[in-house]
């Protein structure tokens, strides 16, 4: 076989590789589109079926999925207008649950321990700092921000670390700080009236699995403790609760009253399985608490 030869042999096994990649691409980019398809269709049945009005306002602009037109709606009841906020655990500052709110000219600030995808130019608005998050910590960081800023009572918290979720909003809430809303990721693998709440562990690092945060018994046992009342859970994942200030109950009549009929839960946009992997320490907790 001559030079030519092999080369026009090697040609036809390169375009028959690429007609296959090509093929399989295309194969990948339908079964996606029919994946989306699905799961929206799913998001449109789960909000269909629940009893919560709150959960019609859900729309996704910058959070991780519904919880930007859940948030909107309750600041428009609450009469907020260029309010505060702080938010704890807001990756790279590309999608969370406050970007909404700074959109809207409020001001506040952001505390996590990653680098930001892009850098604030003004901190009279906004400001970032970049620090691990304990208990030891997450009081002296909130109020040396807070007086950066010169605010006195923020309006908006969202606080969502995938770990110690529970005692870091302990710690604020027995230390005065009290938002008018209050966001918080639970645990929504755990069904009312289970009780769950991880140890506290500095060093935590969420695996992916089930073991993490707090159920959302456990984290309403806590606000009512401090006058507040869970008003929503978004629909689209099951991740974030809204609990609002007892005194402000009047603007959300029509929420029901039962945990039962607020509860959603877990909905990761996995088709085949509901929830994230499982943990051998969250039985051992349960077991041995």
């Amino acid at each position: 076989m001559d030079s030519f030869e092999k080369e026009k042999e090697l040609q036809e096994i390169k375009n028959l590789l690429i007609s296959q990649i090509q093929t399989q691409n295309m194969t990948n980019q339908g079964l996606v589109i029919i994946k989306d398809l699905l799961i929206n269709n799913n998001y449109l049945i789960r909000q269909d079926k629940l009893k919560n009005p709150l959960n019609k306002f859900g729309k996704k602009c910058f959070s991780q999925s519904d919880e930007d037109g859940i948030l909107v709606e309750i600041i428009n009841r609450l009469d907020l207008k260029k309010g505060t906020f702080a938010e704890f655990g807001v990756e790279t500052g590309i999608e969370n649950n406050t970007l909404i709110l700074s959109a809207l000219d409020w001001r506040g600030f952001w505390v996590g321990n990653q680098d930001l995808s892009y850098e604030i130019t003004n901190e009279k608005k906004l400001k970032y700092k970049k620090e691990w998050i304990t208990l030891k910590n997450i009081l002296k960081i909130t109020q040396e921000l807070s007086n950066d800023l010169n605010i006195k009572d923020l309006d908006v918290i969202s606080l969502d670390l995938d770990g110690n979720d529970y005692h870091l909003t302990e710690e604020l809430l027995l230390n005065g700080v009290n938002p008018k809303l209050f966001i918080v990721e639970y645990n929504s693998k755990f069904f009312p009236p289970i009780e769950f709440i991880m140890e506290y562990d500095s060093f935590f690092n969420w695996r992916g699995d089930d073991y993490f945060g707090a159920s959302l018994q456990s984290f309403n046992n806590l606000f009512n403790r401090f006058h507040y009342s869970l008003i929503c859970c978004n629909y689209h994942t099951g991740a974030n609760a809204f609990f609002i200030q007892n005194k402000y109950l009047n603007l959300f009549k029509d929420v029901p009253k039962k945990i039962d009929d607020i509860y959603v839960g877990p909905n990761y946009e996995l088709l085949t399985k509901v929830g994230h992997l499982k943990s051998t320490m969250v039985p051992e907790k349960l077991i041995n608490r």
